[in-house]
């Protein structure tokens, strides 16, 4: 397997949609298992295709807590089906902003549809950690990123904050 590279703001691939995977193969299986030791390195609970520069809709996550049995999840083309009425308010970060933290709100609960590895269509009926880590990886297929569900002050100060933590590592 292979570590690969996870883009930063304001890489602007991170804010382009995703195109749908057409077939799920070997190939496909490979990506996907790099995307999850990728993640797993970083650390982090969640990668989606576009972090790495791949411009397909493909998420992996793995919301175990330590000492739990690892439980990774690897969707194609993931679609939220439903999402509850009820919305709930957590602190979310990302691979792609490095140590930048805002709480987010989110539907508690959804439904998504999705191809597992053997681009078999399942579905999973998500809430807690696992629907807010879904919400998340899917919206980072559509260009989103959780800065967009805060307020532009919020959000630039974390900007402002990434930029000078750049220069610095530069």
């Amino acid at each position: 397997m292979t570590l690969l590279s996870i883009l930063e703001v304001p890489d602007a691939r991170l804010k382009a949609k995703a195109s749908a995977v057409a077939v799920v193969d070997d190939d496909l299986r490979r990506f996907m298992d790099d995307m999850l030791e990728t993640m797993y390195a970083a650390p982090g609970i969640g990668l989606a295709a576009p972090q790495v520069g791949v411009l397909r809709r493909v998420i992996v996550l793995d919301v175990a807590r330590e000492r739990e049995t690892p439980a990774p999840m690897r969707l194609v083309n993931p679609e939220i089906l439903w999402e509850s009425e009820e919305k709930t308010i957590q602190e979310e970060g990302c691979l792609s902003l490095p140590e930048q933290y805002a709480e987010v709100r989110r539907p508690a609960a959804v439904k998504v549809s999705y191809l597992d590895e053997q681009g078999v269509a399942r579905e999973v009926e998500a809430e807690g950690l696992l629907a807010r880590c879904l919400q998340h990886e899917i919206d980072h297929l559509n260009g989103i990123l959780f800065t967009d569900h805060i307020s532009a002050l919020k959000r630039n100060m974390i900007l402002r904050k990434l930029a000078k933590a750049q220069k610095l590592r530069a």
